[in-house]
């Protein structure tokens, strides 16, 4: 079963604005090795069941995404949505690393395999944009470089080999509240890199795009100015952001060792993962 990996905004640009109030994006997405699994059997009727240390957050939702994607997909295949689904949650939920938008991407492939659909991917694809602006991204499941409100990629060059340590608060944080938080011009568009000789390179990349929801999600969420300074100062830093519109946080080492290093340092109510940044 394809795994539903967690999404890092390696930098987000907010360039601009359309008509119908979504914001336009440049932003760098990358995975990492932090991911949810979802596994498909048959069954008479379409079911969810949710297991992992991060089931309870999900409880009370009323219509998980991965059962709309089901539903979504079954309905343009002409299917009867039939399928006991069952999804092991570790990712954080509304942390701005794409955990939902990852599970749903996940159903879809695992379903079309599941129903043996006969889909063309632009199709595929198009039904992902309708469940959501980080769905596509997450069904191509590489870097890439996004703009739009998410939905254009072009594939990103070559991420240098890295560790990651991502961290959250323990608090959601709405996508919509902070976009509706944020002040200030939009950022000007840039042309896109071809290519970074280095880790260090990279990180100077990084920081001079940054990250334009930052500010506004520490006026919802002071938490995360805390996050960053801890992640800044850090042994063997190379670079320190939030991810999307948070409140997930992560730096980049060069090692999983020094990763590790900077998590034991971290106090033991965040949330956090030392992991790796897939760079394929």
């Amino acid at each position: 079963m394809p795994l539903a990996r967690a999404k890092v905004n390696l930098w987000l640009n907010v360039v601009g604005r359309r008509a119908d109030g979504y914001h336009l994006l440049d932003s760098l997405v990358a995975f990492t090795d932090l991911a949810d699994e979802l596994d498909v059997s048959a069954a008479s009727d379409l079911s969810l069941e949710i297991v992992g240390p991060g089931a309870a957050a999900l409880q009370e939702e009323a219509d998980n995404l991965v059962l709309k994607a089901a539903r979504r997909l079954a309905g343009r295949a002409g299917l009867a949505p039939r399928a006991a689904l069952r999804l092991t949650k570790r990712i954080p939920v509304a942390a701005g690393v794409g955990g939902g938008s990852a599970d749903a991407a996940a159903a879809l492939l695992a379903l079309v395999d599941h129903w043996r659909v006969a889909m063309p991917q632009e199709e595929l694809f198009e039904l992902a944009a309708e469940l959501g602006a980080d769905v596509p991204m997450c069904l191509a499941g590489r870097a890439a470089l996004v703009s739009g409100v998410g939905e254009r990629l072009e594939p990103a060059p070559r991420l240098p080999a890295c560790a990651i340590l991502l961290v959250n608060p323990g608090v959601p944080l709405p996508t919509p509240q902070v976009f509706a938080a944020r002040q200030g011009a939009f950022s000007a568009e840039r042309a896109a890199p071809t290519a970074w000789p280095d880790l260090a390179a990279f990180g100077r990349e990084l920081a001079a795009r940054g990250n334009d929801l930052t500010e506004a999600a520490i006026s919802l969420r002071p938490e995360i100015a805390e996050i960053l300074q801890a992640l800044q100062h850090s042994d063997s830093i190379v670079h320190a952001a939030m991810s999307g519109s948070g409140a997930t946080c992560f730096g980049l080492y060069a090692t999983i060792d020094a990763a590790r290093r900077a998590e034991a340092e971290l106090p033991p109510s965040w949330w956090r993962h030392a992991g790796q940044l897939v760079t394929g």
